[in-house]
């Protein structure tokens, strides 16, 4: 062993505390042992002291020695920093305690070696390696299995940091033929783990694997048919990883593999049956394996189908049939919820096809743009929050056939009819319910296909809401939502009548059913109809909010939390028209109910505050009588939020406070700013602590998040309430300038938009040449073009940036003219598939203003620039007149160049030129 010694005095503390540990009903007590585990980091040896009790504490029971090693693998990172003889002394310790004769040390130790190895890397602790290595060969089982379960580990978390060069020798180069011989032991455990080892080298292309890629393949054939379950399962995960890695490897077998696949996707065991549906979901992934899938889809699909139906196991786990409304929550049931992420302002585009034609989905919607983080397929989380407990066999399914369904549209639901029917009016409520959960998972791909089924289908639905099962009921209101959007697209009083009105009502009777799975799908779906139905719910909005306020009173605390988000979707979705007395009466006395009972601290006051940010925009005047609380609330966080983070930075030893609360009250004070605009003044000016001080603060704040929330109230501020901004925008403008960076971190992206985005606004507000902005116009203009310029910034930032360029130069073009040539094209790149709007309209009218006062600055990018004038639906009358101008001007001033350089525009822009402008 190393020289590093324990401290009697040291040693007693840590075990002392690892005792208590154990003593899980003493509260405070666990409180107590929290603190001192975490004091205990800072020595630079407490790993030591881990180590030492894992391997060497004989005395002690097997339990603390167990617990010790836990938490040695949680502070394995601690070895970065210790010296070279508590390094020395752990390597040697957890080894040692790996051929410990317990077997609860073992496996503990085992998670050590592979916490340890992953973090040292085989290159600083090799002999680790090629002891593990050398186990294999051990004429012990026992030591076998664990060496392998360590090697199996390590494979699967650090691959590539196995396939390395140590001391002269490639490592893989012997253990890649040592796994493939043991893929025939006798012993299933160790077949199991060879196979597993090698199917984690295939995703990073490991050479060594590479050179035996045809025998490991032969190997997976041979253990294709392996009695054991276990090693079946790699067999599937294995070929799952080929597919997706080298998929050249398998075409040549494809239909034997195939075959292999639709039998293991039926196979008894779980398992396995999930690890061979993941491949044909990672098939129906993969576009260029698409013309090998096509003709699988007759036999793949019905599989897929009968993988969706309840296995025994989930009935049992789920307990579905109770009527639980009245029963409270377990807090382990609350899944954590994400909030706080900060608003971010972004732009709608207009998707234009190749054509100039804007591309519509099935129901004449606009298609959403794709190409940035806001990518709205269907996926796996979603699976797993839509249908609740672990990912197993029936959502892999469910998620396989919405990829199929996206990838083959009608030729699926050609293949799915005939078992679709007959599972949807089968007696078995089972296989009733899987038919539903399908027809929701293949609600986007097989739209336009299933489009004329749905008269038929919707009513199904509609009925399906009164089963007396609740599995039922819920996984009808998650395919409702999913078919939403046709529920409401239609503009017939009949459509509205047999469709829209009938889902809406069944889905707030679900809303308030008696089982709470199925209030969780039913409020979710509401949710998602109110996004989709708009406007259209104005008429039966006494009703809906009357449903919505009664589920306050009958909600038990986790669907709570997505009732808030549905009453903040409606109020999103109807807008003004909440601002009825009527609607204003109904609805706040619940809120301010729920928001007295919840203390500043309280993580339920975050989906709330969150709400009412939504509610406060919708009602507008018609909330003043409630803002003075809610502002002072909102400010009271901040600050208090604002010291927490002041406290952290002065003792970092602390844990860092989080920021969910303060992102969440700035986002209510925008909310509460674009909602009362100017009644906001006597509350501000009132206010204590001052409002502006902790502004400033927010802006400067070294958390991303915050700094995004803030810059989004400043732009809020600027549109509702600029004179109450105004005196305060020296101070501001100071850090907003700075907020301004060409290559921002990526976590800083969404703080940078919104300053970009705040300056255009601040600028419009200021007006035409104002004196005390036109300071600030160089060095925004200088930070802005660069932001534009830059060839990796991401679109939404690129466009803010140009939207406020134009609108600075529509105020201050004396200054911004001369510019024009250096960014010009990327200006009209950036914001030609934008949606028509105001935002879009007083940029563009600042770029003609700037055109008109330096037009050569135009002159080598004229064709980016008719582009996006024709790109225009429905410009303002203003606007329209000034591209008139502009483009009779260019003409008349040399009517032989002008033709000839229109000459060399795509057809449709010559086209659109001439009908609307005459040139």
């Amino acid at each position: 062993m190393s020289v590093w010694q324990p401290q009697e005095q040291g040693l007693l503390e840590i075990l002392e505390t690892i005792r208590d540990s154990t003593k899980v009903h003493d509260k405070p007590l666990q409180s107590q042992v929290t603190l001192k585990l975490n004091n205990f980091t800072r020595a630079p040896d407490y790993i030591a002291y881990l180590a030492y009790i894992i391997s060497s504490a004989t005395s002690e029971e097997g339990q603390i020695r167990t617990i010790a090693g836990y938490l040695l693998k949680n502070n394995a990172r601690l070895i970065t920093r210790a010296p070279p003889e508590v390094i020395e002394y752990v390597k040697q310790a957890v080894l040692h305690a790996f051929n410990d004769s317990q077997g609860m040390i073992r496996t503990a130790a085992a998670q050590d070696i592979v916490a340890f190895l992953g973090i040292l890397e085989p290159r600083g602790w090799p002999e680790c390696l090629m002891q593990l290595v050398g186990l294999l060969d051990s004429p012990n089982e026992d030591q076998q299995e664990s060496a392998f379960y360590v090697l199996e580990k390590a494979c699967e978390d650090y691959p590539r940091k196995l396939d390395v060069e140590i001391n002269g020798t490639f490592p893989l180069n012997f253990m890649i033929p040592k796994f493939i011989v043991l893929t025939e032991h006798h012993n299933a455990k160790i077949r199991g783990h060879a196979v597993a080892c090698l199917s984690y080298f295939v995703p990073i292309g490991s050479q060594p694997l590479i050179v035996h890629m045809d025998t490991f393949i032969a190997c997976l054939f041979k253990r294709a048919s392996d009695e054991d379950a276990n090693v079946r399962r790699h067999v599937c995960q294995a070929l799952v990883l080929l597919l997706a890695s080298r998929p050249e490897k398998l075409l040549p077998e494809l239909n034997s593999v195939a075959e292999y696949m639709l039998y293991s996707t039926k196979d008894r065991n779980e398992q396995v049956a999930l690890e061979a549906c993941e491949f044909w979901l990672t098939f129906a992934e993969d576009p260029d394996l698409q013309i090998y899938l096509h003709p699988l889809l007759p036999r793949v699909a019905p599989v897929l189908l009968d993988c969706m139906v309840y296995s025994e196991d989930d009935l049992l786990w789920l307990d579905g049939d109770e009527e639980d409304a009245a029963v409270p929550d377990k807090q382990e049931d609350i899944k954590p919820r994400h909030y706080g992420s900060g608003k971010s302002h972004g732009l709608d585009h207009g998707e234009v096809d190749v054509n100039g034609e804007r591309k519509v989905g099935a129901y004449g919607e606009e298609l959403r743009d794709t190409d940035d983080d806001d990518f709205d397929d269907m996926d796996e989380d979603e699976f797993e929050e839509d249908m609740s407990t672990e990912w197993n066999l029936r959502k892999c399914a469910a998620a396989a056939l919405d990829v199929l369904a996206v990838r083959f549209g009608p030729d699926l639901l050609n293949v799915m009819l005939e078992p679709l029917k007959g599972k949807l009016w089968n007696d078995d409520w089972l296989q009733r319910e899987s038919a539903i959960l399908a027809l929701g998972a293949m609600a986007e791909g097989c739209i336009e296909a299933i489009e004329p089924h749905l008269p038929t289908l919707v009513p199904y639905l509609i009925n399906s809401l009164n089963d007396g099962k609740p599995l039922i009921r819920s996984i009808t209101c998650w395919t409702l939502g999913r078919y939403a959007s046709w529920c409401t697209a239609g503009e017939t009083p009949e459509h509205r009548s047999q469709f829209f009105v009938p889902t809406m009502e069944g889905l707030l009777r679900m809303v308030l059913d008696n089982n709470k799975r199925v209030q969780e799908a039913g409020c979710s779906a509401f949710a998602t109809l109110e996004e989709d139905a708009g406007a259209k719910l104005v008429p039966y909005l006494e009703p809906v909010l009357r449903n919505l306020v009664f589920a306050f009173e009958k909600y038990q605390h986790k669907n709570m939390l997505i009732l808030y988000d549905a009453v903040g979707t409606l109020a999103d979705a109807v807008g003004s028209a909440l601002q009825n007395p009527m609607f204003v009466e109904i609805l706040m006395p619940p809120l301010t109910t729920k928001w007295a009972r919840l203390r500043d601290d309280d993580i339920d006051l975050i989906p709330l505050l969150e709400c009412l940010a939504s509610v406060t925009i919708a009602m507008g005047p018609a909330f003043l009588p409630y803002a003075g609380p809610v502002y002072e609330r909102c400010i009271n966080i901040a600050r208090t939020a604002i010291l927490q983070y002041q406290t952290y930075q002065q003792n970092p030893e602390i844990d860092e406070p989080d920021r969910t609360f303060l992102v969440v009250a700035l986002d209510l004070l925008s909310g509460l700013t674009q909602g009362l605009g100017m009644d906001l003044a006597p509350l501000i000016e009132a206010g204590q602590p001052n409002f502006f001080q902790i502004l400033v603060l927010c802006l400067k704040h070294p958390q991303a998040p915050v700094r995004q929330s803030a810059y989004a109230l400043v732009g809020d501020l600027a549109m509702a309430a600029f004179p109450i901004l105004r005196p305060h925008m020296p101070a501001i403008m100071n850090e907003l300038i700075l907020q301004l960076d060409p290559e921002p971190k990526l976590e800083f992206v969404s703080a940078c938009n919104n300053a970009a985005w705040s300056v255009g606004e601040v600028a419009l507000r200021y007006g035409r040449d104002d004196t005390e902005f036109q300071r600030w116009v160089n060095p925004l203009i200088s930070r802005l073009v660069p932001i534009l310029l830059h060839p990796k910034a991401p679109r939404s930032l690129h466009e803010n940036a140009a939207v406020s360029i134009g609108r600075i130069g529509l105020m201050h073009p004396g200054i911004v003219a001369p510019l024009l040539p250096e960014f010009a094209q990327a200006w009209c790149q950036a914001l030609y598939e934008i949606r028509d709007n105001e935002e879009k309209d007083s940029a563009f009218r600042g770029l003609c203003t700037l055109v008109q006062a330096n037009p050569m600055g135009i002159a080598k990018s004229l064709l980016w620039f008719c582009n996006a004038i024709v790109r225009w639906n429905t410009p303002s009358a203003e606007l329209n007149q000034m591209f008139q101008t502009l483009l009779s001007g260019f003409k008349a001033h040399d009517e032989a160049g002008w033709v000839a350089q229109v000459a060399s525009f795509p057809p449709v822009i010559q086209e659109r030129l001439a009908q609307r402008y005459g040139v």
